[in-house]
C-alpha cells in the first residue's frame, strides 16, 4: 500500500486506468503536475463528465482520506470551515460560575480551546493523518457566493486557516486539492491563479466506448456501439437545454441492460429517454421521428463499416 503520488505521467494514466477511469493524456499531465508541484487542481466542464470522480479515484488509489465539501448557495464559514460548540461552552461557563471558579482569562482560554471547536471539511483537511495528507474535494464551487471564494484564497495559497479566537492552523503536509465547477458562473481570477486549470470535455466516441466497457462490462458490444453513437449525435444538437454527460450514458446503458435490450429501436429509445435526458423539452424534441431518424442513421453507418 503506497500513499506516494505517481512518479510520471504514464504512471498517472496507469493509476487512473486501474480505477477504470479513462483519461486522455492532457488530463493525466495536468494531474501529474498538480501532484508534483503541490498545487490545487481546478477542473471545469459540463455536469456529468467525471470531474468529481477524479478526486475519488485519487483518494482510493493513493489510500488517502477523501474530504468532500459540497458547495451550495449561501455556504458560510460555519458550515465549511469551523464553528464553536456554543452549547458546551455555555455549560462550561455555568459550571465555572456555580463552583465560583470563574477566572475570566482562564475561562476565555479554556472555552476557546480545541475541545470546543467543531471542525468542518476545510479545517479537517489541514489535519495530519496516519496515511498522508487527505484529498480535499471542493465540489461545484460555482454554486457558492463570491465572498466564500475570497475566504478560500488563504486556504489555497498557504494551506492555513486563521481562527480569531484560537490562532492560525497550518497544514504540516498540504492536502491534495481538487476544485470542480460546472461553470454556471465565472470563478474569480484571484482563485484561479492559485490553481492549475483543466477543462474536462465530453469524451470522443472511442473513449466513451472504453468507459462503458470498463464500467459496465456486461453490455453487448452492438448495444454499446449504438448507445455511444446515439449520445454523440445528441451532443451535436445546439438546441438541447442539457446535453447528456458520461454519467447519463452509463445510466442509460445500465438501464437498457436491466431491460435485456440487445439492440436499440425507436420504441425503446422513446420509453427510456428519461434516463438519458433530464428536461421534458429535450425529451419531447427527441422522441418520435427525431429518435427514429437518428437510430436509422446509426444502423446504416454500422452496416457499412
Amino acid at each position: 500500500m503506497t500513499h506516494t503520488p505517481p512518479p510520471s505521467i504514464d504512471a498517472v494514466q496507469e493509476m487512473l486506468q486501474a480505477a477504470n477511469y479513462v483519461a486522455d493524456r492532457s488530463l493525466a499531465t495536468v494531474l501529474f503536475l498538480a501532484l508534483k508541484m503541490g498545487r490545487p487542481l481546478f477542473l471545469e466542464g459540463e455536469a456529468g463528465v467525471g470531474k468529481t470522480e477524479i478526486a475519488k479515484v485519487l483518494a482510493e488509489q493513493l489510500h488517502r482520506p477523501l474530504i468532500r465539501l459540497q458547495c451550495y448557495e449561501g455556504l458560510d464559514v460555519g458550515s465549511a470551515v469551523y464553528e464553536w460548540d456554543y452549547a458546551r461552552q455555555m455549560i462550561e461557563i455555568r459550571l465555572a460560575e456555580a463552583t465560583e471558579s470563574a477566572n475570566r482569562e482562564r475561562l476565555d482560554s479554556d472555552i476557546f480551546s480545541e475541545r470546543f471547536l467543531i471542525k468542518r471539511p476545510l479545517l479537517k483537511a489541514l489535519e495530519e493523518t496516519g496515511s498522508g495528507a487527505p484529498v480535499l474535494l471542493i465540489d461545484e464551487l460555482d454554486r457558492t457566493d463570491e465572498p466564500f471564494e475570497a475566504f478560500l484564497l488563504e486556504v489555497l495559497s498557504d494551506f492555513q486557516i486563521t481562527i480569531p479566537e484560537f490562532g492560525t492552523v497550518r497544514a504540516k503536509e498540504p492536502p491534495i486539492v481538487i476544485i470542480t465547477s460546472n461553470r454556471t458562473r465565472e470563478i474569480h481570477d484571484a482563485l484561479k491563479r492559485r490553481c492549475l486549470y483543466h477543462w474536462v470535455d465530453y469524451p470522443n466516441a472511442a473513449r466513451e466506448k472504453e468507459i462503458i466497457a470498463r464500467k459496465l462490462p456486461g453490455v453487448e458490444q452492438r448495444l454499446s456501439e449504438q448507445i455511444v453513437r446515439f449520445v454523440q449525435e445528441l451532443r451535436k444538437d445546439p438546441n438541447l437545454f442539457k446535453l447528456p454527460g458520461v454519467a447519463e450514458t452509463l445510466d442509460w446503458a445500465n438501464a437498457l441492460t436491466e431491460l435485456d435490450i440487445i439492440s436499440l429501436d425507436p420504441d425503446i429509445i422513446n420509453d427510456t429517454l428519461g434516463v438519458l435526458l433530464k428536461y421534458q423539452d429535450d425529451i419531447a424534441k427527441i422522441q418520435g421521428s427525431e429518435a427514429a431518424e437518428i437510430i436509422r442513421k446509426i444502423n446504416s453507418e454500422m452496416e457499412t463499416t
